[in-house]
């Protein structure tokens, strides 16, 4: 499991706590010379548009990227894909790295070639981030097809791909497909439900909590019901208390799984056709990732060509086939660049309109799990 998904205000993705959408600022720069400050570069257009950005990124040539392990998001694709497009050496540095060691790692490594170029990381990091001072502005061609409330509204991070909480089940161990999660208390499922990891630790284990508590009267103010339903499944002998993953649905131990529906499908779906996976009609939450580029990146304009690889219709396509959904897949529907198979292979997503906790709701929520998990669930 990447390690970049630990709890550190992880839950608040794709929060709304920045709505505002940013002003343009492609205007301007290098004009497009040779001699254009990459480093200093908001948009492509600033510094002479794309061929002027790719001609830099092949003269630098290397482009450093931090805790992408290649499983997941359809990454090892993507990475091998640009450096054949564009000729540029990808390094990955500790692919199973959190989103700490990705701060930690700017700071430490500032000012020497292998600091870090790019980072993909939680929104609560990626907003630490900013705060620090470590990201550079820059809005992609896409910019607007980005909705306002996964980005920063000065250009520094910017959501990328997410998912839903999912409920996946083994349908050969699973008689009876679980559809909410409500149902997972039934007796049906006794030893056979878990979650991927510690919730005051892991921020998907997080995320089930936060999800079972919206199907149990909860809000993203009050997640105290989602943590009473696993002690209720604890103590009905459904919950099994490890850390689920592709190895313990394979061997029976945890039939059912509470997961992000990408790495269900990635990590899981992908080596056992027989893995089913849905979103539960009774807990809609979500979350996205995030990109950004650190503001003394090594290799400024092959940062900035990555991310405008990313958020082409050929990266967020690139994506979806990893089993994400990309951050532009409305768009993408909309004016038909869509990968439709890929698109088709998801679960169908709910209809009601998502919400998402704010700073604030996440931190709360999290000191509460903190605090009632390990005495009233056990792990």
């Amino acid at each position: 499991m990447r390690n970049k998904r630990t709890i550190a205000l992880a839950a608040a993705a794709l929060s709304g706590v920045v709505l505002a959408a940013s002003c343009s600022t492609g205007t301007s720069g290098g004009g497009g010379n040779g001699d254009a400050d990459w480093s200093t570069m908001m948009s492509a257009r600033s510094g002479g548009g794309m061929k002027a950005l790719i001609a830099a990124a092949k003269k630098e040539g290397q482009l450093n990227v931090i805790s992408l392990p290649a499983n997941w998001a359809n990454y090892g694709t993507i990475m091998k894909d640009f450096t054949a497009k564009y000729g540029i050496k990808i390094n990955n540095a500790n692919p199973d790295g959190s989103s700490q060691d990705e701060i930690n790692a700017m700071v430490e490594l500032k000012g020497q070639s292998r600091a870090p170029d790019v980072l993909d990381m939680e929104t609560a990091s990626a907003i630490k981030a900013d705060q620090m001072k470590l990201l550079a502005k820059y809005e992609v061609a896409t910019w607007n097809d980005i909705p306002a409330a996964e980005k920063s509204s000065d250009g520094t991070w910017y959501g990328d791909y997410g998912g839903y909480v999912a409920i996946g089940y083994d349908s050969k161990k699973v008689k009876l497909p679980p559809t909410s999660i409500k149902d997972l208390a039934k007796p049906i499922y006794k030893h056979e439900v878990a979650i991927n990891g510690n919730p005051t630790q892991v921020s998907a284990a997080f995320s089930a909590v936060y999800a079972a508590a919206l199907a149990n009267g909860g809000s993203l103010s009050n997640i105290d019901p989602g943590i009473s339903f696993f002690a209720h499944l604890k103590k009905a002998g459904n919950f099994v208390p490890v850390t689920a993953g592709p190895t313990t649905v394979q061997s029976g131990q945890t039939p059912i799984v509470v997961w992000w529906d990408y790495l269900l499908a990635s990590e899981i779906g992908a080596a056992n056709p027989n893995f089913k996976i849905v979103i539960p009609s009774d807990a809609s939450y979500a979350a996205y990732y995030d990109q950004a580029i650190s503001a003394d990146a090594p290799h400024p304009a092959a940062a900035r060509l990555w991310e405008e690889y990313l958020y082409s219709a050929t990266g967020q396509n690139l994506w979806l086939q990893g089993k994400a959904r990309p951050v532009e897949l409305p768009t993408m529907i909309a004016n038909g660049t869509v990968d439709k198979a890929a698109n088709a292979a998801f679960p169908p997503a709910p209809p009601t309109p998502l919400q998402f906790p704010t700073q604030a709701q996440a931190s709360a929520a999290e000191r509460v799990v903190a605090r009632q998990w390990a005495a009233k669930v056990g792990r």
